[in-house]
């Protein structure tokens, strides 16, 4: 009985980049920057050396918590020095597209932009930030941070390496309370370009593009605000065969009315040759809760059960910005392009059409 090769020690950390002085200026100061981005940039050794924030009081609190240098107050005297290389945007998702269009209209243009998810609320304003980038020649990367989980990067890597064979059926199972922020009201869309765009995102870093969506949604009791797409039931065929599915349930029953809570993310990957199951840590911040994987193949038979210490939030969210110095310092195409993201954007604006419609959708990049 041959044995199962087990994963590399790092297959669940991003490789990082051999150059890391860019210059990072972070445009917002919500918890995301707070508490996810500043802190895993510490970590890693990439330098913030500017701030900017609608509040300029918030910049600069956020600054002294998180040892950033300098607060400015707008994006353009950010860019007017010659120190801001990577602008790292974390404003709401209906401000991005105006903010996006700001730094490339700025004299003194970045090399890179790290934006937030959703890229945009539609898929043909989507494109037209992309175009818009390529053609300043700026680098364009999406903060797609869920393909950084660690389990969700360990999975990738058993997927690469042939261990679970081809795929059969993927699953994300959310049963999870978000905090919705104030900005969501009025979006037209909430939990789809919201909560389900990772779970979509990560089906396409598993499995790639979908031939065919079909969806459901329906309003969240919990969620005061008007909306239609609070939870989410949706299903991706692909032409090779495989199938993924996704339930994104933000109500979970009535955990927060006085009745019991069972609060958590699973996931589950069939191949030919093994099966690998795992658990999403996020809900359980604001203490650190790292991700799992425990994978299975028919080589031994036996169940392996990789273990590590960082956690999604925070740690993952270096993952993007070292994509983007890596795409940087040797001229590459970054993993999480706005071109390539342009599939994400797509795949969320299918399973609204989908359920709307009740119909079979195809992604129309």
């Amino acid at each position: 009985m041959s044995q199962t090769p087990v994963l590399a020690a790092n297959a669940h950390l991003p490789r990082l980049p051999e150059r890391k002085d860019w210059g990072i200026g972070v445009v917002g100061a919500g918890f995301i920057v707070r508490d996810c981005h500043l802190v895993a940039y510490a970590d890693a050794g990439f330098p913030v050396v500017g701030i900017t924030s609608r509040t300029r009081s918030t910049a600069e609190e956020v600054a002294r918590l998180r040892g950033v240098p300098r607060v400015f107050d707008s994006v353009e005297e950010m860019l007017d020095g010659p120190e801001v290389g990577i602008v790292d945007l974390a404003v709401p998702p209906q401000d991005q597209p105006e903010m996006i269009r700001r730094v490339v209209a700025h004299p003194r243009k970045p090399r890179g932009i790290l934006a937030q998810k959703p890229l945009a609320m539609t898929i043909e304003e989507a494109r037209d930030l992309v175009a818009l980038c390529e053609s300043a020649g700026i680098v364009l990367q999406v903060n797609q941070n869920m393909r950084y989980d660690h389990s969700v990067r360990a999975l990738k890597a058993l997927i690469d390496g042939g261990a679970l064979g081809d795929p059969v059926l993927a699953t994300i199972d959310m049963r999870a309370i978000p905090h919705w922020m104030p900005w969501a009201e009025g979006l037209r869309s909430l939990s789809t370009f919201i909560m389900s765009i990772h779970h979509l995102d990560t089906m396409r870093y598993w499995l790639g593009n979908p031939s065919r969506v079909l969806a459901s949604t329906r309003p969240d009791p919990r969620t005061k605000f008007p909306h239609s797409d609070g939870i989410n039931l949706y299903i991706l065929e692909y032409d090779h065969g495989a199938r993924g599915c996704g339930w994104d349930d933000v109500w979970t029953g009535p955990a927060r009315e006085g009745g019991g809570a069972e609060i958590g993310i699973r996931w589950r990957f069939e191949g030919t040759r093994g099966t690998a199951i795992g658990t999403i840590g996020w809900p359980g911040w604001p203490d650190r809760m790292p991700s799992t994987i425990d994978y299975s193949t028919v080589d031994d038979g036996q169940w392996h059960r990789p273990r590590w210490p960082e956690a999604w939030f925070p740690d993952a969210f270096a993952g993007p910005m070292a994509g983007l110095m890596i795409a940087l310092e040797t001229g590459t195409e970054p993993d999480i392009s706005g071109r390539d993201n342009l599939g994400t954007i797509a795949l969320c604006e299918a399973v609204l059409t989908a359920a709307t419609e009740h119909r079979a959708v195809v992604p129309a990049v």
